[in-house]
């Protein structure tokens, strides 16, 4: 029988690595010491083989994804060093164990072998958030196979029952292992790091260790996603896969650091396994995640309750939902365009709108709108009923945009922007994740509206009454 004999917490940035760093390495000190710390404690420890939960590997939004090759490669050539190359073989029994368990449990998984990197225009390599981590553990402790994993843009309660599906095969298997979730803490703790400061990026790096430090896995299973959308992180997810893991286990933990000295959150911890436990955690989960959704309901204002409505309603019966009467004034006689975006487990599922009105009313707006973001929006397959109770909406109202003279005039965390050279124009929202810039914004914009950077294009902004 396979056992678990450890989990960590791992961030993943390349600067940690020498030859990357070039000395930038040492402003995380703390973090380089606690990750010799643990590649030690797995050398002792000798596992067969390591399962990486990743944020960085092929995405999918309804389906987490696993290697299938023998033989697992990767570099660190999109970093400028393709000389730091690694090679590992999977552990392909106890992988196929994985899948039948998950599969067994309804949870989709999207099997990467060959053909499949191929089909989604992957190339199949290890990714970064494994390869930093297993960088520190081949240090010490070289013999073991590795089993990658990324994550989906899946619920907690779905993210927890993948992890009890994980362990049931590693106990079904025949190897002793140990895990590594994968993951940095929020992108903005600092004006001057990789994104823009948001006052949710502290606050959910306390939280979360705090949760760690005192091994509360019904905290780190059921955090709220709403605050983790806010700080920007990437390894919340990972964490929740590895609180499903240990849920049948009593375990002990101890944090060895948290520092963030580039904007981001660096945590590193180790869990330790103290038995097996009679604790049943999933349904706590399950009552966070449906009060949290309760809440956020009970919170919406009268645009976002009628686009929410409007979709439910055309769902469910196939056809637009009429203009309700008792609508504010606002929605009955005011005229402005409008976007309406929906989410799913705190990732995009549907975005459609338009930069001048096209009904007569704002409450007309908003219903057409609505239906066309969740059945419309070509990146995503329509919106079905059984997604309905998972969704969240917001609605973002346009206000006139203005012409400026040149980039001087945007913020894109204040203003939209539109760009236009005759019949082609683009259009990006402002205060979206991960566009922190103004060249970083028209760069996205310009790309919409198939206009060339060196092209003579004229700009406008607007600024955005955002509802959610």
């Amino acid at each position: 029988m396979g056992r678990i004999l450890s989990a960590y917490l791992t961030p993943h940035p390349p600067v940690l690595i020498h030859e990357i760093g070039q000395g930038q390495e040492k402003l995380a000190g703390d973090t380089l010491a606690a990750m010799e710390e643990i590649g030690r404690d797995i050398e002792k420890r000798k596992p067969e083989t390591i399962i990486v939960i990743t944020p960085h590997g092929p995405l999918f939004s309804d389906a987490h994804s696993i290697a299938m090759e023998e033989n697992l490669k990767g570099d660190f050539g999109a970093f400028g060093h393709p000389e730091l190359s690694y090679s590992f073989r999977n552990n392909l029994d106890l992988t196929y164990g994985i899948v039948k368990s998950s599969l067994n449990e309804g949870i989709s998984i999207a099997q990467m072998t060959r053909e499949m990197n191929k089909r989604y225009g992957v190339d199949g390599k290890l990714d970064h958030g494994v390869l930093v981590p297993l960088h520190f553990v081949d240090k010490h402790h070289t013999d073991f196979k590795v089993i990658p994993i990324t994550y989906g843009l899946l619920s907690p309660v779905d993210l927890h029952v993948f992890g009890r599906s994980i362990e049931s095969a590693i106990k079904a298997g025949k190897d002793d292992v140990c895990v590594i979730a994968s993951g940095d803490l929020s992108h903005k703790l600092k004006s001057k790091g990789p994104y823009a400061f948001a006052k949710e990026g502290p606050e959910f790096d306390k939280r979360i260790m705090e949760a760690i430090r005192e091994g509360d896995l019904v905290e780190i299973g059921g955090f709220p996603q709403n605050l983790a959308e806010k700080a920007g992180e990437c390894g919340l997810r990972s964490l929740q896969i590895l609180a499903g893991i240990l849920s049948v286990y009593e375990i002990s933990t101890r944090v060895l650091s948290y520092e963030g000295p580039f904007g981001v959150g660096y945590g590193t911890a180790i869990f330790s396994i103290a038995g097996e436990s009679e604790k049943k955690i999933l349904e706590e989960i399950s009552s966070r995640e449906r009060s949290s959704l309760e809440e956020r309901r009970k919170g919406e204002d009268s645009l976002v309750r009628l686009a929410r409505k409007s979709l439910e309603h055309f769902i469910r019966n196939g056809k637009y939902l009429k203009l309700p009467e008792d609508l504010p004034e606002e929605l009955l006689k005011e005229k402005y365009p409008v976007f309406v975006s929906v989410k799913k487990n705190g990732s995009l599922r549907g975005c459609i709108g338009a930069t001048e009105p096209t009904m007569d009313n704002l409450g007309k707006e908003i219903i057409y709108y609505s239906v066309q973001a969740g059945t419309k929006d070509p990146r995503f397959p329509s919106i079905e009923e059984e997604e309905l109770d998972d969704l969240t909406y917001s609605v973002d109202v346009l206000m006139k945009p203005e012409p400026v003279e040149d980039e001087s005039g945007l913020d894109p965390s204040i203003f939209g922007v539109i760009v236009q050279k005759g019949h082609r124009r683009g259009l990006l929202l402002p205060n979206l994740d991960g566009v922190d810039t103004v060249q970083e914004q028209l760069r996205i914009a310009l790309n919409k509206a198939g206009i060339g950077p060196d092209e003579d294009f004229s700009i406008q902004r607007f600024r955005v009454v955002r509802h959610h």
